[in-house]
């Protein structure tokens, strides 16, 4: 979309070979519906706005920023390069918790398997041999049992509690409870920290070096933040910069954010490159989150 119209062709044509070039069904009507409003006068903003699925807060207010100041090229750019740069931190994430969610599966299965059809044959040979087993040797037969007779409920009551936490995460408090909790935890939490510290530098860079205003871009960041309790620190500084305050100094209160991360956001408030600080610092931590997770595997 950008190179198209930075070699000049019409906004309605780009959309129109957007969407003859689209692949996907779904969101080749999407775009051809984009297209149908602007051809009748609607900006491309706003023609987005009416697809929320496909095109997020972010994604339409730099859009509008970019219709506003005539550079709608250079900011479809800029998305794309923050598309990328959050897919990649995505996949981190994913490759950081697919090995040891795998490998905790795994094990418990096996210890399910053992517990439930291997334990019985040796609690029988036990038996046989007479005498006093010792106390763990007693309480692995004694699971061993306890398996064997309620294995369909024990079945269901794991099911049921996963359902319950997931329901409870979807709930205020529960995803205040279960993210700081999630911070929390040794190695994990750390990177956890640290991934949404870059997400966080990284969209609220690409808002305000596109022109959307400081407010917007704090509560869209807060919003893409991924964890409640960085989300409700974000929140709290929005909430100091409407009041007139800089964000630095709301940011250290909040006692989430690095120190190196409030201090090169006051130089960047000072210097009036906040967007380029905050970019530079996107940088470091996304470097961070890839040494983090190389240890991890190595660690696990």
């Amino acid at each position: 979309f950008s190179v198209m119209l930075d070699a000049g062709l019409p906004l309605v044509q780009c959309l129109e070979i957007l969407g003859e070039q689209e692949e996907n069904r779904r969101f080749r009507e999407i775009i051809n519906q984009v297209r149908s409003d602007v051809e009748q006068g609607s900006s491309l903003a706003d023609a987005m706005r009416k697809h929320p699925v496909a095109f997020n807060n972010l994604y339409t207010n730099m859009i509008a920023a970019g219709e506003a100041g005539g550079i709608l090229d250079i900011i479809l750019q800029r998305l794309s390069t923050y598309i990328e740069k959050a897919v990649k931190l995505n996949a981190q994430v994913k490759s950081a918790l697919v090995y040891p969610v795998t490998v905790i599966v795994i094990a418990v299965l096996v210890v399910i398997v053992i517990l439930w059809k291997v334990i019985p044959v040796f609690a029988s040979l036990f038996a046989g041999l007479g005498g006093e087993l010792p106390f763990l040797t007693r309480v692995v037969v004694g699971a061993s049992n306890f398996l064997g007779r309620y294995f369909i409920f024990v079945a269901i009551g794991v099911v049921a509690l996963v359902y319950a936490v997931r329901a409870w995460h979807k709930t205020p408090s529960g995803a205040r409870i279960i993210d700081a909790g999630l911070l929390r935890i040794p190695a994990i939490g750390m990177l956890l920290r640290k991934i949404a510290v870059a997400r966080f530098c990284r969209t609220l860079s690409t808002l305000t070096s596109s022109g959307v205003p400081i407010l917007d871009g704090l509560e869209i960041t807060a919003k893409t933040a991924g964890n409640a309790i960085i989300e409700d620190a974000v929140m709290a500084v929005r909430k100091n910069v409407e009041e007139g305050k800089t964000i630095s100094g709301p940011l250290a209160e909040t006692k989430v954010f690095p120190p190196m991360v409030v201090q090169m956001v006051n130089v960047g408030e000072q210097t009036g490159a906040l967007d380029q600080m905050l970019a530079k610092i996107a940088d470091f931590y996304e470097e961070e989150v890839d040494t983090a997770v190389a240890g991890l595997m190595k660690l696990l």
